[in-house]
C-alpha cells in the first residue's frame, strides 16, 4: 500500500480520535477536576452570618478549622462534633477565600458532593419524586401547556426548590400534561406543592387590597416596562433597584385609595413614602414588603409600580440578584392569576439507592458483554487486533454519547442508559457485519466488500431512526421514553458518521 493511500485511510481514524478528545473535554471540563477535593456550597441563607461574611453559592469549601475537607462525610463529621450550644469560632477556607464565623450553630448553608464530571443524572439515579399533572376539568392545548409549565416552574422557584425539571408531554389522544421531577422530595411534599393553586394577596396592615387571579388584570414583564435602575455602592457592597408596573381592577384601586387616604407620609433618603408598606403574601406566607409612594395616597389608581432591590458584593452580582428578585415577584403575581387548579394524574417515587445499584449492574453487564463478544471474535477469526478494535470502538461510542450529554446538560436517567446499552449492542452487531463482509471469499477487493457492509449498516440505521422518532417527539409514552430515544439516536448516528467508518478502516489496515 502506498503511503498516500495509507494517509487517505487514516484520516477517518484521526477524526474519531478528535471527536473522542472533544467528548472527554466535554465530560470533565478540565483534567484538574478529577483531582479536586472539598464540598460545593449549593445555597446560603440570606441575611445569615455566613452570607454577611461572604459565603456564596458555587464556592468550594476545602477545610474547616484547618482540617481538610475531602468529601461530604468529612464536612458533616467535623461540623457535628463542633457545636454544642455555645458560641464558637469557625474558620472556613474556600478555594478563593477564608471566612471566620462566630456562632452557636452550624453555618446556615447547604452543601453537596463536588462533581467530578459535567454529567447530570436523572431522577431515577439521584432519587426523588415525579408527578404527571394536568388542569382540573380542562383539556390543555399546546400554548396553554407551555404557559402552565412556565408558571409551575416559577412557582417552585419561588418556594426555593433547586434542580427542578418541568416539561410538557402529550399522549396519543393529543392531551397535554406537565411532568415535574424534584430530586430529594417525597411524594407527599411534591403533591402538596403542586396541588396548591397559589393564593396571592396584597395587604396594607391587616386589610386586603387585591388578590391574585381576581384583582390583578395584568403584569408587565417586557424589557421597556420592567427595568433595572441605577446601582449604588455602600460599605456592605452594591445594591440595584428594579421597577415594573402591574394593573389592578377598579374595585381594588378604590380599596387602595380608601386605605391609604389617612396614612402619614414618611420622608426617607430614597424618597417620600406612606407610613405603611404593601405586604405581599403567597399561600399566607409573607414574600415581600414594598414601599408605597406618596403619590398613591387616597388616589384611585389602577396602575401600580412595584419596586424593590437586590444586593451583592459586586455591581454585576447586585444586578443579577436584582433581576432575580424582580422575576420572582413577577412570577408570584402571574402565578396568583392561574385560572384553574391542578390535579395529579400520576405520582411516583424513586430511591437513589435503587438507581445506583442498577447503574452498577448495567455497567458490569455492559463490560461483560463487550468482553465476551471480543473473546468470540478472537476465537472465530484468530485475530487479537480485531478484538481490540471492537473493544476500542464500543468504548468510543459510549464516551461520545456521554460527551454530548454533558455538553447539552441533559439528564441521564435509567432509560437513557438503556439507550446506551442498545447502542453498544447495535454497534457490536454492525462491527461483526463489517468483519464478516471483509472475510468473504469473492473476487471483489477488500475495500469494495467493506463498502457493501456500510450499505447494509445504513439500511439498519434508517430503520432504527424511523422507529425512534415517535418516542423522540413524545407520540408514545407521554414523554417518558424521550431520554431513551435521544441517547439511542445519538449513539447510532455517531456510529454511522464516526465510529463505523473508523472501524472499517481499522479492519482494512489489519486485512492489508
Amino acid at each position: 500500500m502506498a503511503s498516500g493511500e495509507k494517509m487517505k485511510i487514516l484520516w477517518r481514524i484521526w477524526f474519531l480520535a478528535f471527536v473522542l478528545l472533544l467528548s472527554v473535554l466535554s465530560i470533565f471540563g478540565s483534567p484538574t477536576n478529577l483531582f479536586k477535593i472539598g464540598v460545593l456550597i449549593t445555597g446560603v441563607e440570606k441575611n445569615s452570618t455566613a452570607f454577611d461574611q461572604g459565603l456564596r453559592e458555587d464556592q468550594i469549601i476545602i477545610s474547616v478549622d484547618g482540617q481538610e475537607i475531602k468529601n461530604l462525610d468529612d464536612y458533616t463529621r467535623i461540623l457535628s462534633a463542633k457545636f454544642n450550644g455555645t458560641e464558637v469560632k469557625t474558620i472556613i477556607t474556600t478555594s478563593d477565600s477564608e471566612i471566620i464565623l462566630f456562632s452557636n450553630n452550624p453555618p446556615e448553608i447547604s452543601v453537596s458532593e463536588l462533581k467530578k464530571t459535567k454529567i447530570k443524572t436523572g431522577l431515577d439515579i439521584s432519587g426523588g419524586s415525579r408527578a404527571l399533572v394536568n388542569a382540573q376539568e380542562k383539556k390543555l392545548n399546546f400554548d396553554e401547556a407551555n404557559e402552565l409549565k412556565e408558571v409551575i416552574t416559577n412557582r417552585l422557584n419561588v418556594y426555593g426548590i433547586e434542580d427542578i425539571r418541568v416539561s410538557t408531554v402529550n399522549d396519543l389522544s393529543g392531551e397535554y400534561y406537565i411532568k415535574i421531577e424534584i430530586p430529594g422530595a417525597t411524594p407527599s411534599e411534591l403533591k402538596e406543592l403542586i396541588s396548591q393553586q397559589g393564593k396571592f394577596e396584597a395587604k396594607i396592615g391587616n386589610e386586603t387590597i387585591f388578590v391574585g387571579g381576581k384583582d390583578i388584570a395584568s403584569v408587565s414583564r417586557s424589557g421597556q416596562d420592567a427595568v433595572i435602575e441605577g446601582c449604588q455602592q455602600s460599605q456592605e457592597g452594591y445594591s440595584c433597584n428594579f421597577r415594573f408596573p402591574i394593573y389592578i381592577t377598579e374595585e381594588a384601586a378604590k380599596r387602595q385609595a380608601e386605605l391609604t387616604k389617612n396614612l402619614d407620609v414618611v420622608v426617607t433618603p430614597q424618597g417620600n413614602y406612606l407610613s405603611k408598606k404593601l405586604d405581599l403574601f403567597l399561600d399566607d406566607g409573607l414574600v415581600d414588603s414594598l414601599f408605597i409612594s406618596e403619590g398613591l395616597k387616597g388616589r384611585i389608581e389602577t396602575q401600580i409600580s412595584i419596586e424593590g432591590s437586590g444586593s451583592g458584593n459586586t455591581e454585576e452580582e447586585a444586578r443579577d440578584n436584582s433581576k432575580e428578585e424582580m422575576n420572582k415577584l413577577q412570577a408570584i403575581l402571574v402565578t396568583g392569576s392561574l385560572p384553574y387548579k391542578l390535579e395529579v394524574s400520576k405520582l411516583d417515587t424513586i430511591s437513589p439507592v435503587l438507581g445506583k445499584e442498577f447503574i452498577n449492574s448495567i455497567f458490569l453487564a455492559g463490560i461483560a458483554a463487550i468482553v465476551a463478544v471480543s473473546i468470540f471474535i478472537f476465537v472465530r477469526y484468530r485475530k487479537f487486533k480485531l478484538s481490540l478494535a471492537m473493544l476500542f470502538t464500543s468504548f468510543s461510542e459510549v464516551v461520545i454519547i456521554l460527551g454530548i450529554a454533558a455538553l447539552f446538560r441533559w439528564d441521564l436517567d435509567l432509560l437513557a442508559i438503556a439507550g446506551i446499552l442498545v447502542t453498544i449492542g447495535t454497534g457490536i452487531d454492525q462491527q461483526i457485519i463489517i468483519i464478516d463482509e471483509s472475510k468473504q471469499k469473492t473476487f471483489s477487493t477488500l475495500k469494495q466488500r467493506l463498502k457493501g457492509a456500510i450499505y447494509i449498516i445504513l439500511g439498519a440505521y434508517f430503520t432504527g431512526l424511523a422507529s425512534l422518532l415517535p418516542l423522540f417527539f413524545n407520540f408514545v409514552g407521554a414523554g417518558f421514553f424521550k431520554g431513551f430515544a435521544i441517547t439511542t439516536l445519538i449513539g447510532i448516528t455517531a456510529g454511522i458518521l464516526v465510529t463505523r467508518p473508523a472501524f472499517s478502516e481499522i479492519v482494512e489496515l489489519i486485512g492489508e
